[in-house]
């Protein structure tokens, strides 16, 4: 019987086995090499000089992937943040503009139609801004598309309850309070979870900014502790105190930890004030605002349901809590601590006095109303002439809101750029670093080579 070879397993069969025998011959190479002072030099050189080509490609990487970071957070992820606050803001500000209007009867004043126009048209415009920056987070996509498809419903229906309210009829009323029942149930969630997940994002990348890199940290201790045995070996084997090469390969490596060690600390340190002080101080601030937009709307809308409006006084009350008082719910006290700076510690204490003006303004309000002078509550609530009236003070209290929340954003930009900053040149100072040491490696045991020709 004859066995017969399948067509070709000749000619592959052993350039297979050549292949599957590599890893094998490597090894008894390198034994060979190793069994000779020539050829433990050799691995040696080899491996260090390797070893710092790995470190120095790593550390740059990491180090130039950190910066990337922190440019990042100034040029886009912070102001993406900002726009998602501002949406709601405007919208906020834009419904209990409507209320005011509203209640101010027959034609609008000329004041409070320009403010709605210019709350509804912010929105719109950071919306734009803040929906190029959802991709790949489904949560942010989906509060976008509630905003874009609710916002002209919204603007549809307070048009509707002033051409009804312009004409003397009660359903004006209703359809305000349709407007605004949307506007809480649908719009201001949706932007306040936009905000949160905007904010939520920044802070991540805070995190990852300051973080340390550990795997770079570890490779250049490895080198470092490398490069000390091999010129302990080398000592002992050629009776050379110093080898010049490994010398210079051991400098560049201790240059390159002290560096980027001081300046990651630097860097970190920044990164984390720019939080505390900057960020973190914004967030409470716009708590803080959101609490007194909520506050104003129930307010207003207290008195546009006549006497049906003990949901919203409830609200008002539960609110006031979070802006007023001494305790740590307080989130003027928060943002008080979180203030590096005398002028935003200044602006939150004249805020503090006006909420707590405003609430006692709120207080005149609701006596008015309840006593039966509806036309005073409303006149004492809306009007921006008196400058004891809740208009008034509600006024002041976010103008100096937003003064000390546009500190906070400078604070964050100052000593996030300052990190940045001291981040400069680094990742191309390892790789060049590098660099020198692993030619240093090379020229050290070159030399020890030569003696044994």
């Amino acid at each position: 019987m004859v066995t017969t070879t399948p067509v070709g397993e000749e000619s592959t069969a052993p350039g297979a086995r050549r292949v599957l025998s590599l890893p094998a011959t490597a090894v008894r190479s390198v034994r060979k090499s190793a069994a000779s002072t020539p050829g433990r030099l050799f691995l040696i050189g080899v491996s260090l000089a390797l070893l710092a080509v790995l470190t120095g490609a790593f550390g740059a990487i990491e180090i130039q992937r950190k910066q990337n970071t922190i440019d990042n957070l100034i040029a886009h992820r912070e102001p993406v943040a900002a726009a998602s606050q501002q949406i709601y803001r405007s919208l906020s500000d834009a419904d209990a503009t409507a209320a005011s209007a509203f209640l101010a009867g027959g034609t609008i004043p000329a004041e409070l139609r320009e403010r709605y126009d210019m709350d509804i048209a912010t929105a719109g415009a950071n919306l734009a801004k803040a929906s190029a920056d959802v991709g790949g987070v489904p949560d942010a996509e989906a509060q976008v598309n509630v905003l874009s498809q609710q916002l002209p419903v919204y603007t549809g229906l307070v048009e509707t309850a002033r051409a009804y309210n312009r004409q003397g009829f009660p359903a004006g009323a209703a359809y305000l309070r349709e407007a605004s029942g949307l506007m809480r149930a649908k719009l201001l969630p949706a932007a306040q979870r936009l905000y949160e997940i905007d904010f939520e994002r920044l802070a991540g990348e805070q995190d990852s900014a300051s973080s340390v890199p550990w795997f770079s940290l570890a490779l250049v201790i490895v080198l470092l502790g490398a490069l000390i045995v091999a010129q302990r070996y080398l000592t002992r084997r050629t009776n050379r105190l110093l080898n010049v090469g490994l010398v210079v390969a051991t400098g560049a490596v201790v240059l390159t930890l002290v560096w980027g060690t001081a300046a990651l600390l630097i860097e970190s340190s920044r990164v984390s004030a720019g939080h505390d002080h900057g960020s973190k101080q914004v967030e409470v601030i716009v708590q803080a605002r959101i609490v007194a937009l909520k506050m104003r709307a129930n307010e207003t809308l207290t008195l546009v349901a006549r006497g049906d409006g003990g949901e919203y006084e409830a609200e008002f009350t539960k609110l006031a809590e979070e802006i007023s008082g001494d305790g740590d719910r307080n989130l003027l006290n928060q943002a008080r601590g979180l203030a590096e700076d005398q002028e935003t510690q200044n602006l939150i204490d004249a805020a503090q006095k006006d909420a707590d003006d405003w609430l006692a303004a709120h207080q005149r309000v609701r006596e008015l109303d309840d006593g039966g002078s509806y036309q005073e509550a409303v006149s004492l609530a809306i009007s921006t002439a008196a400058d004891d009236s809740a208009a008034a003070m509600f006024t002041q209290l976010d103008d100096n809101l937003m003064k000390a929340l546009r500190n906070g954003r400078v604070h964050f930009a100052e000593e996030t750029s300052a990190a940045c900053k001291v981040m400069t040149g680094l990742a191309p100072g390892v790789a060049v670093l590098a660099l020198v040491a692993a030619a240093g490696v090379t020229m050290g045991i070159r030399d020890r080579l030569q003696e044994y020709r």
